[in-house]
């Protein structure tokens, strides 16, 4: 199956929404909705990590879900994927071997573990992201509302207040300050910044 079909992201013009879903889906609709309205400009977000994605829709609808396939993000993404191992199995479908560059005793550490370096370093960052799960998933969507703030409402009142609050994890005033903006901008950075804070009794 395509990326394109499985890729999540939200579209925009102006500060009303007008798709949501897969890229392939919100690229045709972000097709239509210009064709209605060549006047018009759009803006189209990776739901992932806020970023804006920039889509050639020139020619047919075919012309167009056959550039995203050759499409930077696409590409991209797909080849993230085809690196991220695949779960139980034999070693081959989901180990990817690359280079770890280490000091001498790293590596004399690593030699005395039992099962090897390899072994080692797998339970190393399963245990990493254990512990640390949490927290990376916090900065992430700290980041990714904030590419799409930045994109979106630079110039609304409380732009910079609000970011602040978000990186100092101040979620009343965040949704204070978010709640002015315009309806479907604001329920979008809801949602991107749903994980950026700290639950209740948590870290």
């Amino acid at each position: 199956m395509s990326i394109a079909r499985i890729l999540q992201c939200t579209a925009f013009i102006g500060a009303r929404q007008i798709a949501a879903g897969t890229l392939e889906h919100v690229a045709l609709s972000v097709k239509a909705a210009l064709g209605e309205h060549p006047g018009l400009s759009a803006l189209v977000f990776d739901d992932a990590t806020g970023r804006q994605i920039d889509l050639d829709l020139r020619g047919t609808d075919d012309d167009v879900v056959q550039r995203l396939v050759l499409h930077p993000f696409v590409h991209r993404v797909a080849t993230k994927k085809e690196h991220e191992p695949r779960g139980p199995g034999r070693p081959k479908l989901g180990v990817v071997a690359r280079e770890v560059t280490l000091l001498p005793r790293h590596w004399e550490w690593l030699s005395r573990q039992p099962g090897g370096a390899s072994v080692a370093l797998r339970k190393l960052v399963d245990e990493a992201r254990r512990t640390h799960g949490s927290r990376d998933r916090m900065r992430q969507a700290q980041e990714a509302t904030y590419h799409f703030m930045s994109a979106m409402v630079g110039n609304e009142p409380g732009y910079e207040e609000a970011a602040r609050a978000l990186f100092a994890k101040d979620r009343p005033r965040f949704d204070e300050l978010v709640a002015k903006w315009p309806t479907d901008v604001s329920a979008y950075v809801a949602r991107l910044a749903e994980a950026a804070f700290p639950t209740v009794g948590g870290a």
